[in-house]
């Protein structure tokens, strides 16, 4: 499934949810509907993935202002990592016998 975009506009804020998978096809749509004066908060509930691009995109939205909710574990990693790419973490060492 392709990312579906559902907007709900609330008293003083504009509520986007996002479910399925965020790919760089959707990523105008998704920033046209942050295009908000006011109050902007994402449901990332049902979000099953993001590609580069969604992520990207996502963080713009929290740079300014956005309000990132419900968010994935995996995803708020790559959302927190500065190129948007999963933290790897160096390889353990291989430890020798009797040590």
């Amino acid at each position: 499934m392709d990312c579906w975009i559902g907007i709900t506009e609330e008293p003083g804020r504009r509520v986007i949810r996002l479910a399925g998978r965020l790919s760089v096809s959707q990523v105008p749509e998704l920033l046209e509907a942050c295009a908000h004066d006011g109050r902007l908060d994402l449901d990332l509930t049902e979000l099953v993935s993001a590609d580069i691009a969604g992520i990207e995109a996502l963080q713009r939205v929290r740079s300014v202002g956005g309000s990132l909710y419900n968010v994935p574990v995996y995803l708020q990693m790559k959302l927190d990592s500065p190129s948007g790419a999963p933290t790897v973490l160096p390889p353990r060492k291989a430890r020798r016998e009797g040590q």
